[in-house]
């Protein structure tokens, strides 16, 4: 009886240790192919749902490496700000198609050309009004400096700018209706933002 019960608790304890044992090896096995396939998580400054572009600002990042911390500060800069210049364009040039589509214009290429032409203008000027919201600089294994940035300009001080411009367009002002614009602009500001969100 008392063999019966020592054999019974050995078996007991071996079993305990080989699952033990088991769930172990499972997670060292995990570990080591995650390590293998040569991943490692990092982060990257200066980006993120913050950074993104939303209905109030457009938003831009970028990353500038160099040998120089100044180099690398303007790469940074330079991407960022192509970017941005990008983000811009592309909402402003859906902005004025669909507000071109929605009036009766007997001249929409004309007006079209107009509208781009001032525009471009006001985004060119705006471009100097933006704000840095994030930098950060750090130094490589290869004693390269890497710069992240983020860069931000209001979708407010952009609109109204467009529209003192286009106001004052004596060729544009006879057709130019602001509030149709402003609920045009915004809805696109909208759709900038549901695109950086990932909806």
């Amino acid at each position: 009886m008392k063999t019966r019960k020592l054999h019974k608790s050995l078996f007991l304890g071996l079993g305990i240790l080989l699952i033990a044992g088991m769930s172990s090896c499972g997670s060292a096995e995990k570990a080591v192919s995650t390590k293998a396939q040569g991943e490692e998580l990092i982060e990257v400054y200066c980006t993120g749902p913050d950074y993104q572009s939303d209905k109030n600002n457009f938003r831009a990042s970028a990353i500038g490496e160099s040998l120089d911390q100044m180099v690398s500060k303007k790469k940074a800069g330079t991407n960022a700000r192509a970017e941005l210049a990008t983000l811009i364009q592309s909402t402003i040039k859906g902005t004025i198609d669909n507000y071109v589509n929605s009036t009766e214009l007997n001249n929409v290429e004309q007006v079209e050309e107009r509208f781009e032409g001032l525009t471009r203008e006001v985004i060119n000027q705006q471009l100097n009004n933006i704000k840095v919201i994030c930098e950060k600089q750090t130094k490589t294994d290869e004693n390269k400096y890497k710069t992240y940035i983020a860069l931000e300009m209001s979708s407010k001080d952009l609109e109204e700018a467009i529209n003192q411009k286009l106001s004052q367009d004596d060729k544009l002002k006879v057709d130019y209706d602001y509030e149709k614009f402003k609920e045009t602009f915004n809805t696109e500001m909208q759709k900038l933002e549901a695109q950086q969100r990932g909806f």
